[in-house]
């Protein structure tokens, strides 16, 4: 009796992982069904007009690629430049706001919040004009992507160098713009 149980456990297992590792994709939403070649591209709020189904969880996150983006405070842009946002949950930036003598290139790792928003951690190292390191930055972002656009609140922290006394802080809104092979600069 207890062979047949075991048996038959080890049948219906088998079948719930079966139909779960084949299951088509999920969707969210009424009306068209018909988005052929297209279902890839429909990662955005937005992107479907007419009460079409979105696909859930379908290709790359929307965050997914490059970006020129802008740090806004205080009514004055404080550094622009553009980020890449990879696949495997990293992320890295040229700033256009630093020299390169002073280190404008810096990297992040980021995660999914929701269906279009994310989260962003990220570090840089300051450097002065001869090269001293002077500081250890964090900036953080919390962004949320709208089609080829993205914004959100983010917050820099400066740190000594060889120490975690907070030197300076600041705080604004991100924008960003989606590059594509046809964005011109």
């Amino acid at each position: 009796m207890m062979r047949k149980f075991n048996r038959s456990l080890l049948i219906a297992s088998l079948a719930l992982v079966s139909a779960t590792a084949f299951a088509p994709a999920a969707w969210a939403g009424c009306g068209e069904t018909n988005l052929g070649k297209h279902a890839s591209w429909l990662q955005s709020p937005g992107a479907l007009a007419g009460g079409e189904l979105m696909p859930v969880a379908m290709g790359n996150p929307a965050i997914v690629g490059m970006w020129s983006v802008s740090f806004l405070a205080g009514g004055a842009t404080i550094d622009f430049g553009y980020q890449v946002w990879h696949q495997d949950g990293t992320e890295f930036m040229n700033s256009g706001g630093r020299a390169p003598v002073t280190q404008n290139f810096c990297l992040g790792v980021w995660e999914q919040t929701g269906p279009f928003s994310y989260k962003l951690n990220h570090f840089a190292l300051s450097y002065d004009n001869t090269g001293v390191l002077d500081g250890r930055v964090n900036i953080k972002e919390d962004v949320v992507v709208n089609g080829n656009s993205y914004s959100g609140p983010f917050t820099i922290d400066v740190y000594a160098p060889h120490a975690s006394t907070l030197l300076h802080h600041v705080g604004g809104r991100i924008v960003g713009q989606r590059i594509t092979v046809n964005t011109l600069p």
